[in-house]
């Protein structure tokens, strides 16, 4: 369990678990659809529930934007997890990238939602960058001593890059993005 995850656990008992484990999933499909401002009542639809059902988990829209955003952070720390045990550092690293700028430019709006001045969402901003520079910073420096990226480079560098990227991204011209991915790819290879 990353940090990220302690500021956001879903409930113990099975059957609330799985309405939580619905409704996030269903709000980061929708939300990826529509933006962070879509109906919630078409969130509770899709994930097969009724709205006092998802504002009994939810009670505010903010909290289900966390919960998505956590959720996400998960999967790509878990995918990257999987590349680094599974692959040559080189093209774990890239497939990571990859899915990274898919990860961000698809929830577009969510992160400009989600910031804020409050202290918990910085505390849980902080918690997801820190899951997402552990497991960037460990799949770079396995490129790095395997030769397939430049020595000099720093995980926030890469992630600058990829943010940029993803930016872009957010037009849905994949193969603009994919030119710029090549790019990056031909600039970070050692």
């Amino acid at each position: 369990m990353t940090q990220a995850r302690r500021f956001a656990l879903p409930p113990l008992r099975a059957d609330a678990r799985r309405n939580y484990e619905a409704l996030v999933a269903a709000a980061g499909e929708v939300f990826a659809a529509q933006g962070p401002d879509a109906p919630l009542d078409v969130i509770a639809r899709r994930a097969g529930v009724g709205n006092a059902t998802l504002y009994r988990h939810f009670p505010a829209r903010r909290d289900l934007i966390v919960a998505v955003c956590v959720n996400e952070v998960e999967v790509l720390c878990a995918l990257g997890e999987r590349l680094g045990s599974s692959c040559r550092p080189g093209p774990a690293l890239i497939e990571w990238v990859r899915s990274y700028i898919e990860h961000v430019s698809a929830h577009r709006g969510l992160a400009a939602a989600f910031n804020s001045d409050r202290r918990e969402d910085s505390a849980l901003i902080g918690a997801c960058r820190e899951a997402v520079l552990a497991i960037g910073t460990t799949l770079l420096e396995a490129a790095k001593q395997d030769g397939a990226v430049r020595t000099d480079l720093s995980i926030d560098d890469v992630l600058a890059l990829i943010n940029a990227v993803a930016t872009a991204a957010e037009t849905g011209d994949h193969e603009r993005t994919d030119r710029l991915l090549q790019l990056i790819v031909r600039g970070i290879a050692g």
